[in-house]
């Protein structure tokens, strides 16, 4: 008996890889998303160059083939959220440049401040990130502005 059902599994050909299909969308979304497509891939590119990168190593900082990296920036593919979470920190750029509800760049130089190493870990930061994690919507924002004010320089130097 047991003869027989080798036999049996010796005959059965290997199943061939199906690709799952999308749901079709209406046609109106179909081209809403290869816009989006085209606005990403050209937001990608412009602040890739302004990052001074290459397609290659910015695919590689990412963790994607360089092919598929070239797709996303030619707008033939949507990059998945872990993605495109991994491109904003590459570029230092946010979500609503990328996908075009900002001017690539439109971020102030301050914001893109990084911490100096020395600060990177010390009990005052500790502090300051859990009193700011704490923070919401206009307390968060108004606390920015006040942040963004002690960093920036003064466009017009007041003479006393």
């Amino acid at each position: 008996m047991k003869l027989h059902l080798k036999a049996r599994v010796a005959k059965r050909r290997p199943r061939a890889k199906t690709h799952r299909k999308r749901p079709l969308l209406p046609e109106d979304a179909q081209r809403r998303e290869q816009r989006l497509a085209s606005t990403l891939g050209m937001a990608v590119r412009e602040a890739r160059m302004r990052a001074g990168l290459t397609q290659a190593e910015l695919a590689e900082s990412i963790g994607t083939a360089t092919e598929v990296y070239g797709r996303l920036e030619r707008g033939k593919m949507l990059p998945s959220v872990p993605t495109l979470f991994r491109l904003c920190v590459a570029l230092r750029s946010g979500p609503h440049e990328l996908m075009g509800f900002a001017p690539v760049g439109s971020v102030p130089e301050a914001a893109r401040l990084e911490v100096p190493p020395e600060l990177a870990d010390t009990p005052e930061m500790r502090r300051l990130l859990r009193l700011l994690g704490r923070l919401q919507g206009l307390q968060l924002r108004l606390t920015l502005r006040l942040v963004m004010a002690f960093v920036t320089k003064p466009k017009h130097a007041r003479l006393d």
